[in-house]
């Protein structure tokens, strides 16, 4: 064989091997990055990404959490897929076998970790936080202590002695580690941002503060289930207020079980007469406090009753009330959706 003929296989041989390898490598790089992957060591793992972590640091600490199977064809992806200035820094969950590809996809579209809980309306503070860490989120002891944080109202109500009625009932989205202070606070700052907005509509009365007006908020968001019929309830306690008229409202009475001994789900005849500066039928004018955590409406309605010569009202035992402008005619409202009450009517009862 000639030296040239040697040179010329030689080369051949050469390039087939440098294309079979190529192929194989390109066969192996594939089937890493389509095969679904997930050997962590618990049935859920946690990965938080720094931000501005190299594409090397990501791939390191998602091996090392047992989420991909190597480094190699991750980096070689998100490089190649131009994702790797587009990963997002954030806590991350994997709790079950995902591609490399998959898992790329949703760090670079930020699918960070999260607690998602609805605070419905009309919880007091307490039971908002109970809600809260019964759903894995913050600490009860802390947050007890956190509120009492009424620096973060101080502008709104400097009388506050919690945080009582400014923990905005909404739907939040929590990063696991987010400190008790960072949990509470966001809830009062979403109140000052929905106050705020409510305010330049509806600009507060004359001679009355931001406090005053979430107390009677809160009352009337727990006073009324009819959406309707909370610009009416607004209208007779505000028309109550200015006459000196007891409010006689039973969300105050339950509010003042509630913080002391216990309220049972029952309010019970006896329960009108237990002293607290929160009974509404044993002191006029409003309660020292707000007495849970009212809505968007019910600030809308305290902010902007309806105008009625209302000053009584009484459940028609369907979530609605029938409303009375007179005693004479309350009597009647009462004898007729709640018999029982009847033969021993409590003169002024708003109820």
């Amino acid at each position: 064989m000639t030296p040239r003929r040697r040179l010329i296989i030689t080369a051949v041989i050469t390039a087939v091997v440098v294309v079979g390898a190529s192929a194989a490598a390109g066969l192996w790089l594939r089937h890493e990055l389509n095969t679904p992957f997930y050997n962590a060591p618990a049935s859920e793992v946690f990965v938080d990404i720094p931000r501005g972590a190299s594409s090397s640091t990501i791939a390191g600490l998602l091996s090392n959490a047992g989420v991909i199977r190597s480094r190699a064809p991750f980096v070689l992806y998100i490089r190649w897929s131009n994702l790797a200035r587009r990963m997002k820094a954030g806590e991350y969950r994997f709790a079950s076998r995902a591609t490399p590809v998959e898992i790329a996809a949703r760090i670079a579209a930020g699918d960070v970790y999260y607690v998602s809980i609805t605070i419905p309306e009309g919880l007091t503070a307490r039971e908002t936080i109970e809600l809260l860490t019964r759903n894995s989120v913050g600490n009860l002891d802390e947050m007890k202590q956190a509120l009492r944080r009424t620096d973060w109202i101080k502008d709104l109500d400097p009388a506050a002695t919690d945080l009582e009625g400014f923990l905005f009932p909404d739907t939040y989205r929590f990063l696991r580690k987010m400190t008790t202070d960072d949990i509470v606070r966001t809830m009062v700052d979403e109140f000052r941002t929905r106050f705020g907005l409510l305010i330049a509509r509806f600009p507060v009365p004359a001679g009355w503060n931001a406090g005053e007006i979430v107390t009677l908020a809160s009352m009337i968001e727990k006073e009324v289930k009819a959406p309707e019929e909370r610009p009416l309830v607004a209208s007779v306690l505000m028309n109550r207020l200015r006459t000196g008229m007891p409010l006689d409202c039973d969300s105050t009475v339950i509010f003042a079980l509630k913080i002391s001994r216990g309220y049972d789900g029952s309010l019970h005849r006896t329960d009108l007469a237990v002293e607290s500066p929160y009974n509404s039928y044993l002191h006029k004018g409003l309660p020292p406090g707000p007495i849970a955590s009212p809505g968007e409406a019910s600030l809308a309605a305290a902010l902007s009753p309806a105008h009625t010569d209302y000053f009584y009202y009484v459940s028609r035992n369907d979530g609605t009330h029938q409303f009375s402008r007179d005693y004479k005619a309350h009597l009647l409202a009462v004898a007729r959706y709640q018999k029982p009450l009847a033969r021993h009517p409590k003169p002024g009862r708003t109820r």
